[in-house]
């Protein structure tokens, strides 16, 4: 395959394609997934000047698993390494085990997060964590320029699954932090694993801890995903999990993305606890009571900032894109400041007390230390953060490029440098503050919030987010938008005219 063919597969810092003809022809081929899996064990020997001796293996629930993972431990094994079949787990767990004395020098999770049931894909970790675009692009390189040779001294396939001891390190985590063996006995616990691989959580996790989780839902691993969408942010999944918490009475709800690197929550009450809602509880959590910086994406409220503030804290509204989020982090940590959380709206939260890594599971543990503690004193989980401010209205709307449209990247970037302009020319309040795009705020008497406009980080798209304080201001506010990039013939504003319209 050529180079031009892989980088079609690359999507951010992971490999995805369409793995079933269930809707598309298949791209995640299995000349693919073998070269590519051949790249990565030779990028991994030019890294640390020498060859893995072991690389780990897992999957989700995904149907197209079982052909993906026989090319990846052939790739695995015929370059001379000894592969560990891991099975099926979390994301997460398949970073977490490079740090412990599991015997693996690196480590690859097949799976496609929340993406149709037709999609998978390939996670790439080192001990040093988490692979990165440009990481991704050189190992593509290599297996476009590659004819693998197959090594003479084959590797083998040994099946072990890490996942027990990835569990009873969450739970050793909760019995410490809460001083019991069983700090959630007498508390209903529901989860809503949307049939991928979070279902473990449950008897693996909150059981031992005491935890009552009979009525959870969803819990047996389906690649065809019956249920709803396993999407912590799908409107539908979370009406699933507040009608399951509602029904049992239960103390609190879970529920987690596939392949459990995002979770969310709802409360007792059915109230949900996720986007700005999830951040200041994981604000709460990371700064406990110390100054520190919190870094997120960019569409997340002003409420919340003034509520990152009262704790003591400093808000940082980065990129969208979570592992801009979590790069961000790492580098101000690494010259000095404190910053303890990076978290995206989508749910993607890395603590800097566990390496920075995106796991949903570990966030829910930290949750179910908070709602230990609030238990003690009386208290609810929702008492946290009773003092977040929500705005009267969020929405986002998406325009796209029309066919006239002849390199959607550049006429994009066109848009937002010429939305710069017109703002200096009118007088219009530019964002200090903003790292991408164009974020224009707007006084009482014109909406009274603001908008951010700015490129897709992977689609032909430019997403708009739109806050106000007020009903009807995001419907003010669009209109002025509209005013301003109406003129361009590449851009279908169809959407934005809808909202407008009907808002």
């Amino acid at each position: 395959m050529n180079y031009c063919d892989l980088i079609k597969l690359k999507s951010g810092s992971d490999v995805r394609g369409i793995a079933s003809d269930i809707f598309k022809p298949v791209t995640l081929t299995d000349e693919a997934v073998y070269i590519i899996m051949r790249a990565f064990c030779a990028w991994c020997e030019q890294k640390y000047d020498k060859k893995p001796k072991a690389i780990a293996v897992g999957h989700d629930v995904r149907i197209s698993t079982d052909r993906i993972l026989k090319q990846v431990l052939n790739a695995v094994t015929d370059a001379g390494i000894d592969a560990v079949n891991c099975g099926l787990c979390s994301t997460p767990s398949m970073f977490m085990l490079l740090k412990s004395k599991f015997g693996c020098d690196a480590s690859v999770m097949i799976t496609a997060s929340h993406l149709p049931a037709d999609r998978n894909g390939l996670k790439f970790f080192t001990p040093d964590g988490g692979l990165k675009e440009e990481d991704i692009e050189h190992i593509l390189k290599i297996a476009a320029e590659g004819n693998f040779e197959v090594s003479k001294k084959l590797g083998s396939v040994t099946n072990r699954s890490f996942l027990p001891y990835y569990c009873l390190s969450l739970i050793d985590k909760v019995r410490t932090a809460c001083g019991e063996e069983r700090p959630l006995e007498g508390k209903k616990i529901i989860v809503d694993a949307g049939n991928g691989a979070g279902g473990f959580f449950c008897d693996m996790v909150l059981k031992p801890l005491g935890a009552d989780t009979a009525g959870s839902i969803y819990l047996e691993p389906d690649g065809t995903f019956p249920n709803h969408v396993p999407n912590p942010e799908d409107k539908g999944a979370i009406d699933c999990l507040r009608d399951a918490v509602l029904k049992e009475h239960a103390d609190l709800g879970i529920i987690f993305d596939t392949d459990v690197d995002r979770a969310g929550a709802v409360d007792c009450d059915g109230r949900e606890i996720n986007r700005n809602d999830l951040i200041a509880l994981a604000a709460v959590m990371a700064l406990d009571g110390k100054k520190g910086t919190i870094v997120t994406d960019s569409v997340t409220s002003d409420g919340l900032t003034k509520f990152i503030e009262s704790l003591g804290g400093k808000h940082l509204r980065f990129k969208r894109g979570y592992r801009n989020v979590i790069d961000e982090a790492i580098r101000r940590n690494a010259e000095g400041e404190f910053c303890p959380l990076a978290i995206e709206t989508s749910g993607h939260a890395a603590f800097a007390d566990n390496y920075f890594l995106d796991d949903g599971a570990y966030l829910v543990t930290r949750i179910l230390i908070c709602l230990a503690k609030q238990t003690k004193k009386g208290q609810t989980l929702g008492g946290l953060i009773e003092g977040l401010e929500h705005p009267a209205e969020e929405n986002e709307v998406r325009i796209s490029f029309n066919s006239s449209s002849k390199d959607f990247r550049a006429e994009g970037n066109m848009v937002i440098e010429d939305l710069k302009r017109k703002a200096k020319e009118n007088n219009l309040a530019l964002a200090p503050d903003n790292y991408e795009g164009v974020k224009i705020s707007f006084g009482k008497d014109d909406g009274d919030g603001w908008f951010l406009i700015r490129m897709s980080v992977h689609d032909p798209v430019l997403p708009i987010n739109f806050e106000s304080n007020r009903a009807g201001g995001n419907k003010i506010i669009a209109a002025k938008l509209y005013g301003l990039i109406k003129g361009y013939p590449f851009l279908d504003t169809a959407n934005l005219e809808k909202f407008i319209q009907n808002a």
